[in-house]
């Protein structure tokens, strides 16, 4: 009778069914349904649809358009304009000089916090502050440096009243190249101090003892054995600033108003101005600037793949 009872109450559709296993019941509960899980990705998919994909497949039509509508390569042969390729360069060099600059002086930070001894402390500090200091960037970073080392800046004026030294009389100008790359600079290396940290932590202990044991000098540990692990993770986080900064747009405008040649301001200016009113001929150029980052970011993803094996 009451083996029969718990047929009827676990033999019903969608219920739970029992089997017995050494004179114990158990009790398999019906597999949910997968499809009402895909239910929480559509506000997902519907923003992935809305913000990119759409302005990715108009950017790609508006480049190959003229103005009237009709289909040409007329923008593509504009890029090989002198101004053109000069702002191309231009960009290329600022990523290419804040990436450099911003990795190195962030790895030092890296390695001083990750393997430099320093208290417990100071790791969660400067990854706090590292996580906030990578995306303080735009308006906000172009008025902090323009408050502090403008020609009316803080560090301008105490340096010129208390110390005697005139930057702007010594050739510095924080409105040229280097004053932006200074800026960029800001940025970039709490970005690799945050990205180069899980790399550091991989570095086995007993990497650098078995060299000790054999006689290995730290330099030669580094040498041999430090740097050629760390080289991939070192490389795709150099490509990963480099993409940083060749993207910057807001800082750049803020801080120069449009007097420095870069490609994202460029772009601006076909698109939002009255003189260079030319909105396909900016798709072109950022089409142009979606290559470079395609290919950065393919080679970011072929050297994590590499660097990949060392943090097993």
């Amino acid at each position: 009778m009451r083996d029969s009872l718990q047929k009827e109450r676990f033999g019903r559709k969608g219920a739970a069914s029992p089997e017995k296993a050494g004179g114990a019941l158990l009790v398999h509960a019906a597999p949910r349904s997968k499809s009402k899980a895909w239910l929480g990705l559509i506000p997902f998919f519907v923003f992935i649809f809305a913000f990119m994909i759409i302005p990715a497949g108009s950017l790609l039509i508006g480049a190959f358009q003229r103005n009237d509508g009709h289909f040409s390569l007329v923008n593509f042969s504009k890029l090989f304009r002198p101004n053109i390729i000069s702002s191309y360069v231009v960009t290329i060099r600022l990523s290419f000089t804040t990436a450099l600059g911003g990795g190195l002086l962030g790895f030092f930070i890296a390695y001083g916090i990750c393997l430099g001894g320093l208290p417990k402390g100071t790791r969660s500090f400067m990854s706090t502050f590292s996580g906030v200091a990578s995306n303080f960037a735009g308006v906000p970073l172009a008025f902090a440096f323009i408050s502090t080392l403008g020609r009316m800046g803080l560090v301008t004026v105490f340096l010129r009243t208390v110390l005697g030294i005139d930057l702007y009389a010594s050739g510095f100008n924080l409105y040229s190249f280097w004053g932006l790359a200074l800026t960029y600079i800001y940025f970039q290396i709490p970005l690799m101090v945050l990205i180069i940290q899980p790399a550091l932590d991989n570095m086995k202990k007993e990497w650098r003892e078995a060299s000790e044991n054999l006689g290995a000098s730290p330099l030669q540990y580094w040498l041999h054995i430090g740097i050629p692990v760390l080289l991939p993770s070192l490389l795709a986080s150099f490509i990963l600033l480099f993409g940083n900064a060749f993207g910057a747009y807001a800082t750049a405008f803020s801080l120069t108003g449009g007097l420095i040649n870069i490609v994202p301001i460029l772009i601006g200016a076909q698109i939002r101005g009255d003189v260079l009113h030319d909105p396909n001929l900016g798709y072109a150029l950022a089409l142009g600037m979606v290559f470079i980052m395609t290919l950065a970011i393919l080679a970011y993803s072929w050297l994590q793949k590499i660097a990949s094996r060392w943090m097993k």
